[in-house]
């Protein structure tokens, strides 16, 4: 029997699991450092994933412009922003309020 492979989720979660508490990262952005040609979309397809693993902060990946987007997917569609909120992490209209500042880049913290 083989040790089992890791999987593309894998991935993501190992880089979503980086993200500093406070700060958030987009789903292309995780998708670029990995290298993924999937890209984005299926990102998000491991964020939706990711709610029963309690390791995996997805609450912490938005889209390319800072948009609550995958907020449906937790218990509640407000989880996602008290989560954030928790954080110190400003959230209007679910959108996260000063995105630049807030975010944070695999590339540039982690290194190719």
């Amino acid at each position: 029997m083989q040790p089992k492979k890791e999987n593309y989720f894998d991935w993501v979660y190992q880089v979503v699991r980086e993200i500093p508490e406070g700060r958030v990262c987009s789903y292309g952005a995780i998708a670029h450092y990995l290298g993924l040609k999937s890209g984005a979309r299926m990102v998000g397809y491991a964020m939706n994933a990711a709610h029963a693993l309690p390791d995996v902060p997805a609450h912490r990946v938005v889209n390319r412009n800072g948009l609550l987007t995958g907020k449906h997917h937790f218990a509640t569609p407000e989880r996602m922003e008290q989560l954030l909120l928790a954080e110190g992490v400003k959230v209007e209209k679910d959108q996260i309020v000063d995105f630049e500042r807030c975010f944070w880049d695999p590339e540039k913290e982690l290194g190719v």
